[in-house]
């Protein structure tokens, strides 16, 4: 799916809201970091976190991006999160070198890494101020 010109923009955004399902069947929503390579988009997410886990049980997700100067304004991406390993962060230094941060100290022992791709379904690019 591919993500309109009026709407690229907020693929740089700081954060986006990730919506999943839990054990419990009710959505679960969490502020994510991500990374946009063209119209992918890419997580890093901690294996100990409910998000992750309710990823590797249920794969539907959504991708909400918010644009903070124009709060009607949003991206949303809906699809289905492709989960792997990542054994040596190699997703987690580029997520990190964006926001300034290694992502290896947000892990407790034990914790490791996922690369997550969200594969859209349907791309949903809305301005409701005009």
């Amino acid at each position: 799916m591919n993500i309109p010109d009026s709407h690229r923009d907020l693929l740089s955004s700081q954060v986006a809201t990730l919506g999943t399902v839990g054990p419990d069947g009710r959505p679960q929503l969490s502020e994510v970091w991500f990374l946009a390579d063209g119209d992918t988009v890419r997580l890093s997410l901690n294996s100990s976190r409910q998000k992750t886990k309710n990823l590797q049980r249920n794969p539907a997700c959504n991708l909400f991006i918010l644009d903070l100067a124009n709060p009607y304004r949003y991206l949303e991406l809906r699809g289905d999160a492709v989960i792997e390993a990542d054994p040596d962060y190699s997703l987690a230094a580029r997520v990190g070198s964006k926001y300034g941060a290694d992502l290896r100290e947000h892990d407790g022992p034990g914790e490791s890494r996922f690369r997550v791709v969200v594969q859209t379904t349907r791309v949903n690019a809305v301005n409701m101020g005009g």
